[in-house]
């Protein structure tokens, strides 16, 4: 029988440090996860809010973890 490890959680305040001016932009534009406007860019300059950001990583985590486990990876 083997033993499933908790998931690691984000540490407080999330996941992205956005502090540095590259991720602002003075022209807003709709984020790329949900659409509302945002001044705010990703690391690939699409605009994004860093809690939409987070979310679509967990996602992304819990998905291949999900994978992992069922031997899909």
């Amino acid at each position: 029988m083997s033993t499933r490890r908790p998931r690691p959680q984000p540490p407080p305040g999330g996941l992205l440090d956005w502090r540095d001016q590259t991720h602002w932009s003075w022209t807003p534009k709709p984020c790329r996860y949900c659409g509302r406007d945002t001044n705010l860019r990703d690391s690939r300059r699409s605009p994004a809010h860093k809690t939409c950001a987070e979310a679509a990583l967990q996602q992304q985590a819990d998905e291949a973890a999900d994978a992992y486990q069922n031997g899909q990876l």
